[in-house]
């Protein structure tokens, strides 16, 4: 009989729809509130994504989840709350709950990746310790929304077990050694981050938008061209590429799409329900890794008068001698059109962070035009290795791109492109610290929209001391001053925009939540704080009305 492997995790949900993902262990149907779906097949994997219809808005659906007519969800030993799916209820405030970087690593002291003893560990889990603290309260209280802004696998750090199974498959004296080599590895890191049964249980009940961040695929990825040239010479590396932009498209990007966009999507036409679609997917997967081009990941939400568009910042990139940019003209041009409309609050969900602090901004800035060489030939390879070496790869590194958002904020804020909205707010990742900062734009700009950058990382991966005195030092004066004069003496523009840092920063695990209610916003963060099973919670480390 099929056993349920991975899941149910919820995904996309509005006020009449809604959809589950699952993984099987053999081919079967999936059955969730008398709907139900075929799976389909992946080189030996089984998946299915369920499609709910026909739900009242501000409904609660208790769901189990059936294969082939027998109850697998909840398991037996269950002893925690019925998952359910809330419907968008219009007019209630709406908690969006959002963060990045979880290593997965067992939840028991001492949290590390190995058995030395010398190794710091990882601390509490903040999805772990959400979901405990869900368990325990009403669920008027739980969240609606869980944005996961990148790095849900590292494909360069698996746990002991992992790497066990790593060895015992291949010979990891060969390169890439003990990380992630194929779709078969892939599987077996989605494994450990989604499978402990209070993560299970906080993803089929909150419901979960994604979008991948460089260690999904690879560290540094996409951070230069001289990166591309230095992969595209490693054998191993096209095989990761195509498996890790197949299973991406399997595990996280299904589920972001809305019903409407499933029957769109021509890869899903062809893959749903196959039996065996192992060659459909990885012919589909290889082209877009040999030519770049063919898909576009990012991806749009609207939520009761909220707009959340995710903004893929990894894998469209143009890194030509041209121009470097986040996305290319037709990803661009996608976002341009989904910003423009009439909503209370706008959210720009991108992994990395639009507004570094100030000093760290004008470095790459200052960077980016050595790297094409505004102080001769001689310091351009010095430069892309001082890129790669310290990740240099935010937006600020892309000046050409951070000009044009600038530009299209200054346009949705003044009410150029439809009633203005309460509020714009960035959320981030990526850094491994959290901060609210709050956007000044020119006084001609006329800006009628509040606009801030909230950052929250790591939901599990925290930086060390020395690591943590480095993102201090980016926020003080003496250092922006420095690295300001560095930018311009280099002609780097200037940024066209001022931002004042808020809160923070914070470098505990932590989770953080915008509260959107009408027109009004709260935003909020809370870090984990240590004790007994019963005593673990989430203490609240700032809170700011923000719209």
């Amino acid at each position: 009989m099929p056993q349920l492997l991975l899941g149910p995790m919820l995904r996309y949900v509005s006020e009449t729809e809604a959809t589950v993902w699952v993984e099987t262990d053999e081919p079967c149907e999936v059955e969730v509130l008398g709907c139900r779906e075929r799976t389909f097949g992946v080189a030996g994997h089984h998946y299915a994504l369920v499609r709910i219809e026909g739900l009242e808005p501000g409904g609660f659906y208790e769901y189990e989840v059936a294969l082939d007519g027998e109850c697998r969800w909840p398991a037996p030993d269950h002893d925690l709350p019925p998952s359910a799916i809330r419907t968008v209820s219009p007019g209630k405030p709406l908690d969006v709950c959002f963060g990045s970087c979880r290593v997965a690593v067992p939840h028991e002291p001492p949290y590390t990746l190995s058995k030395d003893e010398d190794e710091k560990g990882h601390e509490l889990d903040a999805l772990h310790v959400l979901a405990e603290q869900m368990s325990r309260r009403e669920r008027d209280e739980w969240p609606e929304l869980l944005f996961l802004l990148g790095d849900q696998i590292y494909v360069d750090e698996g746990s002991p077990r992992t790497h066990e199974k790593i060895r015992a498959r291949r010979d990891t004296s060969e390169p890439p050694g003990e990380e992630i080599l194929d779709f078969e590895e892939y599987t077996w890191l989605y494994e450990e981050s989604w499978s402990e049964p209070l993560i299970r249980w906080l993803f089929s009940t909150v419901s979960v938008s994604m979008v991948w961040d460089d260690h999904d695929m690879s560290d540094d990825w996409n951070i230069s061209r001289s990166w591309h040239e230095e992969m595209d010479r490693k054998e191993w590396w096209h095989e990761r590429a195509v498996d890790g932009i197949a299973s991406y498209w399997i595990y996280q990007h299904l589920g972001n799409l809305s019903p409407r966009e499933l029957d769109e999507n021509d890869v899903y036409a062809r893959v749903r329900g196959n039996p065996d679609a192992t060659a459909v997917l990885r012919g589909w997967a290889r082209e877009i890794e040999t030519t770049a081009a063919g898909t576009r990941w990012s991806f749009c939400r609207d939520i009761d008068g909220v707009r959340a568009i995710f903004m893929d910042s990894r894998a469209a990139r143009v890194l030509t001698d041209e121009r470097r940019s986040i996305f290319d003209d037709e990803v661009w041009g996608w976002i341009v059109d989904h910003a423009s409309g009439e909503f209370d609050h706008l959210l720009l969900a991108t992994t990395v962070p639009y507004l570094l602090s100030p000093a760290f901004h004008h470095l790459e800035a200052w960077n980016e035009r050595l790297c094409d060489g505004a102080w001769g030939r001689a310091l351009e390879r010095p430069s892309e290795r001082l890129r790669r070496a310290v990740d240099f790869d935010h937006w600020a590194a892309f000046q050409f791109s951070f000009q044009r958002l600038r530009r299209l904020l200054e346009e949705i804020g003044s009410g150029k492109r439809g009633k203005a909205p309460a509020s714009i707010v960035l959320l981030s990742g990526d850094v491994h610290h959290a901060y609210l900062c709050e956007v000044a734009f020119r006084p001609e700009a006329d800006m009628q929209s509040a606009v801030y950058q909230a950052v929250c990382s790591p939901y599990r991966n925290p930086l060390d001391a020395r690591e943590r005195q480095v993102i201090r030092a980016g926020f003080s004066r003496p250092f922006t001053a420095a690295a300001r004069a560095l930018a311009r003496l280099a002609g780097s523009p200037d940024p066209g925009i001022r931002w004042r840092l808020l809160e923070g920063p914070y470098f505990d695990n932590q989770v953080a939540t915008l509260r959107l209610d009408g027109r009004k916003a709260i935003a909020r963060l809370d870090k984990t704080v240590a004790g007994d099973e019963e005593e673990r919670a989430l203490e609240k480390t700032f809170e700011r009305r923000i719209a």
